[in-house]
């Protein structure tokens, strides 16, 4: 008969439990997180929203989508698999170019959007509406622009 024999070594580290998150980790977390919040909250006021809609979670879509002069419908797309990822992109290129900013800065978006959502929210950027008029239209739950004299 065999007898195979087998030795296990096991090393513990003095450092604590690795699998804890340091303090510095959610700290750092909670910062990006506030300055998130805060420049979509500055683009929403830029926009004529109010800032508020950007932290409650569905309707800041909504308000998304009427800022980029997209029907609410739209919504329907992001919960479509594969499609939502058309929309998704399709609205990023919008939110740029309704503030007067082109395809390169929908690129930016797309690809660094912490570093360009702070941009848009607290550079020099102006919301031009879809339109180009500074305001939503209408049909997309905005109020319609001035009657021209």
């Amino acid at each position: 008969m065999n007898t195979v024999l087998a030795q296990v070594t096991v090393t513990t580290s003095s450092s604590g439990d690795m699998g804890a998150v340091s303090p510095i980790v959610w700290v750092v977390y909670l910062i990006f997180l506030v300055a998130m919040i805060a420049a979509v909250w500055r683009i929403f006021t830029k926009a004529g929203r109010p800032g508020w809609a950007s932290i409650i979670p569905i309707y800041n879509t909504i308000v998304m989508l009427q800022i980029t002069g997209k029907s609410a419908w739209w919504i329907l797309g992001l919960l479509v698999p594969f499609l939502n990822i058309f929309v998704g992109i399709r609205l990023i290129f919008n939110l740029a170019s309704v503030f007067g900013r082109g395809i390169g800065f929908g690129f930016g978006l797309l690809f660094l959007s912490p570093i360009f959502l702070l941009i848009l929210g607290f550079g020099k950027s102006e919301y031009v509406g879809p339109n180009g008029s500074g305001r939503a239209t209408a049909a997309s739950g905005g109020y319609a622009a001035a009657p021209m004299a």
